[in-house]
């Protein structure tokens, strides 16, 4: 019986890169390819992103004209966060003004995920913001921050904007916009914009409803958020091998 492959299978290291930067852009297509697993890609459009492992001064990020489904660990675009890029070098503009000054600002984290889906946009546009109304929801409790709607972001001024809204937090909702997570690891980034997904998307249709609803409370919100906290800590790292499985069962390009 054939062992099921996992993030950290042996693949052919390219002589150009090292092991840890192979490793990182198998992380990073995996991630793009579970987004389209999931429906939450946007053609060619939204990104996610990863530091490269001891340059920390440069992320991969996709190719502009690639569909998520097309995107594999070889042809990710490694850049510059200090330099000024736009479709010209093969990666989309606000994709990399977004990710370069998230990255710039947070050097604790090594992975973002910047998504569009429609439950996320809707909760984007209420003032309220996200309501502690479902578990997935409280795992963001006090831990997730709000940037007003400045446009297409492709002016790098706002970058400092977006570091200071989002904070020391791991989730951020852009008013009018979308949602974006971010982590030390392609596990971790990923799994938080499923949660925040989801938990707009349950958000969404309990509001539609127009029934009285039940808010969570505030003490049994930061225990369960501690919860999870302590959960991403240790038996957590568990799903990230078993996600991959999945994309392996559908199509193993994205680690070529």
């Amino acid at each position: 019986m054939n062992k099921p492959a996992t993030a950290t299978a042996a693949s052919k290291v390219p002589g150009n890169m090292s092991p840890e930067e192979w490793q990182a852009r198998i992380d990073l297509a995996a991630v793009y390819r579970l987004v389209a697993h999931y429906g939450w890609d946007d053609v060619i459009y939204n990104h996610a992103s990863m530091r490269v492992p001891g340059k920390p001064r440069q992320f991969l990020i996709k190719q502009h004209e690639l569909l998520y489904t097309e995107v594999t660990a070889s042809n990710l675009v490694k850049v510059s966060m200090d330099e000024d890029l736009d479709e010209r070098a093969g990666v989309n503009r606000p994709g990399f003004t977004l990710h370069g000054g998230v990255l710039n600002a947070r050097p604790d984290v090594n992975c973002a995920l910047h998504m569009h889906t429609e439950a996320g946009m809707a909760i984007a546009a209420m003032k309220e913001g996200l309501r502690m109304l479902s578990q997935p929801a409280v795992r963001f409790y006090k831990r997730i921050g709000y940037h007003p709607y400045e446009g297409i972001t492709e002016d790098f001024g706002e970058r400092e904007r977006i570091a200071r809204h989002l904070g020391q937090n791991k989730a951020l909702v852009m008013h009018n916009h979308g949602l974006l997570t971010v982590g030390k690891t392609a596990r971790e980034a990923f799994v938080l914009m499923e949660h925040l997904a989801e938990a707009a998307e349950i958000q969404v249709k309990l509001e539609a409803t127009g029934k009285e609803l039940i808010e969570i409370p505030p003490a049994i919100c930061e225990k369960t958020a501690a919860q999870f906290e302590a959960h991403d800590r240790g038996r957590g790292s568990a799903d990230w091998p078993a996600y991959l499985r999945i994309l392996d069962k559908e199509d193993m390009s994205y680690r070529t």
